[in-house]
């Protein structure tokens, strides 16, 4: 899979602050040991072996919760995320498959790194935890957790992942390129953020641990 899930998001990012809505609970748990078997044959190429990609154009994948990686590979399928790249990545996989993945992912030990630059992270972390209350942006925590690991079913892991990847999908949500947040929650909130906002939300996730 040649391209950033998530929130595969993906991340998808995401949100990433990328908050896609809540993903419904799977009523069927992936087989780790079958998704690793697609993970080498092709994820591997661009989001690792262990879901920690080494590209800042990927995201990260290691640790991300299974029911919004599974999510997010349903919807690249659908076309409810649009992706150029993904789409025909998706296209021969199965909901087992996309099942097997997330399982695989999921269980993956993420490699968590320090942010690279310390005053944007600092100034990122305000965002993150308190929100900016002059233009109605909420705290990215209340959604994503204080640690930025998400909360299972409902929203994705953000922590550690890449600062390339989560601006690039805060300002897909601003642009409107990506939709697959629901109830609009994540274009809402991306439409109010700034660039600079963005930017330092995306150093400060990049270090979280």
């Amino acid at each position: 899979m040649k391209h950033p899930f998530l929130a595969l998001s993906g991340l998808i990012f995401a949100t990433t602050t990328w908050a896609s809505n809540p993903a419904p609970a799977t009523a069927t748990k992936g087989d780790a040991a079958k998704g690793q078997a697609i993970v080498d044959k092709v994820c591997g190429a661009c989001h690792g072996a262990d879901g920690n990609s080494t590209s800042p154009t990927y995201p990260n994948l290691a640790g991300q919760q299974p029911e919004y990686l599974h999510k997010q590979l349903t919807e690249f399928k659908s076309g409810a995320r649009k992706n150029a790249i993904m789409a025909p990545n998706v296209t021969a996989l199965s909901n087992d498959d996309m099942l097997n993945l997330a399982a695989y992912f999921s269980s993956q030990q993420p490699k968590p790194k320090l942010a690279k630059d310390a005053a944007l992270a600092a100034e990122g972390a305000k965002v993150f935890k308190g929100g900016n209350a002059g233009s109605g942006v909420p705290a990215c925590a209340s959604c994503h957790g204080p640690a930025g690991s998400g909360i299972p079913v409902q929203f994705p892991r953000l922590a550690g992942q890449h600062s390339k990847y989560v601006q690039s999908q805060l300002k897909n949500f601003r642009s409107g390129d990506r939709a697959n947040d629901g109830g609009m929650m994540m274009r809402v909130i991306a439409r109010k953020m700034t660039d600079q906002e963005m930017k330092a939300v995306a150093e400060y996730i990049s270090g979280l641990r």
